[in-house]
């Protein structure tokens, strides 16, 4: 059984930051691709950054590149996404994502098994 668990949710004052971590655990699990999707209420759930299994390649939505850093520990299986310079649009509800079978940073939804919860990131103005 796989487990994806986020933690740092919280509220980000606009410019300030904040960093977002998720936990990756399982038998015989290796995650291999992770990423991070957001939704707002009423909207499509979008993806965030993504990063391949080796960390060498990222993605990230244009609404938040030269913003958010993502990167990855492997000895953990964890995951770090670094909120900078937020903004009031930033505030969703953000999950984690896994695979198991793609290795490549993406952007689509599909491309993942596997999906956390979710934490809440509120910003103020």
């Amino acid at each position: 059984q796989v487990q994806l668990v986020e933690s740092g949710g919280g509220l980000v004052q606009a410019g300030g930051s904040l960093s977002l971590s998720c936990a990756a655990a399982g038998r015989s699990f290796t995650p291999l691709a992770m990423g991070w999707f957001r939704q707002i209420p009423g909207k499509e759930r979008e993806p965030v950054a993504a990063i391949s299994w080796h960390g060498s390649n990222t993605y990230y939505a244009d609404s938040v590149k030269g913003r958010f850093t993502i990167t990855r520990d492997f000895d953990k299986n964890t995951v770090v996404m670094q909120m900078s310079s937020a903004k009031p649009e930033d505030a969703a509800d953000y999950s984690c994502a896994t695979s198991t079978t793609n290795e490549s940073a993406s952007g689509k939804s599909s491309a993942y098994n596997y999906r956390g919860e979710g934490v809440q990131v509120t910003a103020s103005s």
